[in-house]
């Protein structure tokens, strides 16, 4: 474990020097926004694009929408605010209250639609995801605070890797799932709160490593061991930072070589014409 964490940093110094340097602060910002907006509520059910997204930010409830639904506008809307909130509150530590205001306004448009629910409120029944029973409601929801309070003493005594204490987290509140709705996209907004909180790439998880996902959490949780999620956590990472830094080589030297000289075409150009 060690030896990737190690990983992990040699290629985080690379990508900042390579892809986050090299943006402007608030296009970066944007980019990253996005980009997690439409993959997080990709993997619970939404079908914008990240294109889509993009373009729903940018127009809002203005942009013409053709095969979408109003409540899959409602769910990015209301994710980038919940975003937003989050990313400028950084210095905020984890507490129920900034748990509940994040759900209130994750929620805001949506759940009362779904699940007949009020944002920022606890459940008051029992959860069940897929194939998997949640413990029971009540219990889970006393054990929240707890969760919150020793996450961040870990993180204010830097006791642990943020990555690891990030992952596990997402563990613990997937299992204790407190709310009708919405415990996974705000399960990875909290988990990358604790990243940005110390600086790290956030962990985007695309629809396509949904099973993945899923695994891993199931896997930690049955063997009562969390490194099957930390694991998964670490190379998702890694595999945004490698795509990124090698799209951007990749576009760099394939536009050089576009636009590279023909020597045959170079020789019969009339003397005194250059491009």
């Amino acid at each position: 474990m060690d030896d990737l964490f190690q990983e992990y940093e040699n290629l985080r110094s690379e990508y900042k020097k390579i892809i986050v340097d090299a943006f402007n602060p608030d296009d970066f910002a944007e980019y990253t926004e996005n980009l997690f907006t439409a993959h997080s509520c990709a993997i619970e059910g939404n079908s914008f694009s990240v294109n889509e997204t993009r373009d729903l930010k940018e127009k809002g409830l203005d942009l013409k929408i053709y095969d979408k639904s109003l409540f899959e506008a409602f769910e990015i809307l209301d994710h980038f605010k919940a975003y937003e909130f989050a990313m400028k509150n950084l210095s905020r530590p984890l507490t129920e209250d900034f748990l509940k205001e994040l759900h209130f306004i994750l929620t805001e448009h949506t759940i009362n639609y779904r699940n007949q629910s009020n944002p920022g409120e606890y459940t008051q029944t029992d959860m069940g995801a897929g194939d998997t029973i949640f413990g029971d409601h009540k219990e889970n929801v006393k054990r929240v605070p707890k969760l919150l309070e020793q996450t961040q003493n870990v993180l204010d005594k830097n006791l642990e890797h943020p990555l690891s204490v990030s992952a596990k987290f997402h563990k613990f509140f997937i299992y204790l799932h407190p709310f009708r709705d919405g415990n996974g996209r705000l399960g990875r907004l909290l988990s990358n709160f604790i990243l940005a909180k110390s600086g790290h790439p956030l962990v985007i998880i695309n629809q396509e490593k949904k099973n993945n996902y899923i695994e891993a959490l199931k896997a930690s949780e049955k063997h009562r061991d969390s490194t099957p999620i930390v694991n998964f956590f670490i190379e998702t990472s890694m595999q945004r930072m490698r795509s990124e830094i090698a799209q951007k080589k990749n576009l760099t030297e394939n536009f050089f070589l576009r636009i590279k000289e023909d020597p045959e075409e170079e020789q019969e150009r009339p003397r005194g014409f250059r491009r």
